[in-house]
């Protein structure tokens, strides 16, 4: 039987959108099926950048053009920036299954279907681009989930705390706000949308909550420190707030987590404010 890590290579590696929807969907299938084996003849191979279209281009994200959502073309602008984090995520997915080793079955379980899940998100948003006369690559985008995606590679347990424990986990916060404001742009497919990506992204996030948590245990760690920890080596001068509680409690977050990332929030901004 195949190894799943040279089928999770290659759904990485894919780089026309329909042939990685159909290996994801394919690979999903395998898994489930026990068609795929957790053999590996070697270590991964650094994967530097994921197969990706050609479009959209990429930019900083202060160049990513902010639009109103009271015109066709700012509807279609921010819908796309969602399509593209679902776009990256799906790649996140098969990385954190590709890029780490010796883990329990769950693990690679978990992200699989969280890979499955995102390319169906990706689907339902770029129909929605698509009755907006658009389609993914019409805007530009940037690339920061994969380039965080690049600075974790070397740990699961630093992946696992600050891809899905803080990046993706903002979604949580701030896609029922999003909601929202799409209802009151009229655009109730949209908020439709979004309300399935809310409740599947709970999910995803708790997956990144238990395998952070579970290798903390593992090594010994006090979860909570190393993640404060963590934050604070990596995102120097960022804020995080504000927060969903339910939804990041639901996600696997702690009350403790949450008051200590509100706080960190708001001493970092009194440092900035004294900065300037």
């Amino acid at each position: 039987m195949e190894s799943l890590f040279d089928a999770a290579a290659r759904c990485l590696a894919a780089d026309e959108i329909e042939a990685k929807l159909h290996l994801t969907r394919q690979t999903a299938q395998a898994w489930r099926d026990g068609q795929l084996v957790l053999q590996s003849p070697g270590k991964p191979e650094p994967v530097e950048e994921p197969g990706r279209p050609a479009k959209p281009v990429l930019v900083a994200p202060v160049d990513v053009p902010k639009r109103r959502l009271n015109t066709n073309e700012g509807l279609a602008a921010l819908i796309h920036a969602i399509t593209h984090i679902e776009f990256n995520a799906i790649n996140l997915a098969w990385d954190a299954v590709y890029r780490f080793r010796d883990l329990p079955q769950a693990f690679y379980s978990g992200w699989i279907t969280v890979a499955a899940e995102e390319a169906y998100h990706f689907q339902l948003l770029r129909e929605r681009l698509n009755e907006f006369g658009s389609d993914y690559g019409d805007f530009p985008a940037h690339n920061g989930l994969w380039n965080m995606a690049k600075r974790t590679a070397f740990d699961p347990l630093v992946r696992m705390a600050l891809v899905p424990h803080v990046l993706e986990a903002r979604g949580l916060d701030v896609t029922p706000g999003l909601i929202k404001r799409m209802r009151q742009a009229g655009d109730e497919k949209t908020a439709a949308v979004l309300e399935i990506i809310l409740r599947d992204e709970i999910g995803h996030v708790a997956i990144g909550s238990h395998w952070f948590q579970y290798l903390c245990r593992q090594r010994g760690l006090d979860p909570e420190q190393t993640f404060h920890e963590l934050i604070n080596r990596y995102f120097s001068g960022q804020m995080f707030g504000p927060f969903h509680y339910e939804a990041r409690q639901q996600a696997g977050f702690s009350l403790a987590e949450l008051k200590a990332l509100e706080q960190m929030g708001i001493a970092k901004k009194r440092g900035e404010n004294t900065a300037q």
